[in-house]
């Protein structure tokens, strides 16, 4: 699988839906410019986004500045006319606005629980001899 990084602008406003499972999925279309000497050309990226993630960028308007990180997958399909076409779309691993044209506020979500739960009093770097695994906070 192919990994893919780009900025762009959404070209609508992202589209939310749930799979009959609940699983939030949003699929939005990011437009790319980029300067070829003289002139600009674009290319449009198909975009999915799952779950939580999902659910967060579907707040965003038309317009809006992104940044995404992910992976390059094909899709073959036949057209109407009989013809054998290959669609490239991007599956979200992260997502975000490009903070060089907006401002964001940061709201952490709800941390999944861990084998062994913090407390407020308590945290890894309490513990003289760390373990960094998964229970690590950040």
């Amino acid at each position: 699988m192919t990994s893919i990084a780009f900025t762009g602008n959404l070209t609508e406003t992202p589209i939310l839906r749930y799979t009959q499972a609940g699983k939030a999925v949003a699929n939005l279309n990011v437009a790319v410019n980029r300067k070829r000497g003289e002139s600009e050309e674009t290319d449009f990226h198909r975009v999915t986004v799952w779950g939580e993630m999902a659910e967060h960028v579907a707040q965003f308007d038309k317009g809006t500045r992104v940044m995404v990180i992910g992976r390059l997958t094909s899709r073959q399909y036949e057209t109407q006319a009989g013809e054998k076409r290959t669609g490239w779309e991007v599956t979200a691993d992260a997502i975000g606005p490009d903070l060089r044209f907006a401002t964001a506020v940061v709201a952490k979500t709800a941390s999944r629980p861990t084998s062994a739960p913090q407390t407020p009093e308590s945290s890894v770097w309490d513990d003289p001899a760390p373990s960094f695994n998964d229970s690590t906070p950040f």
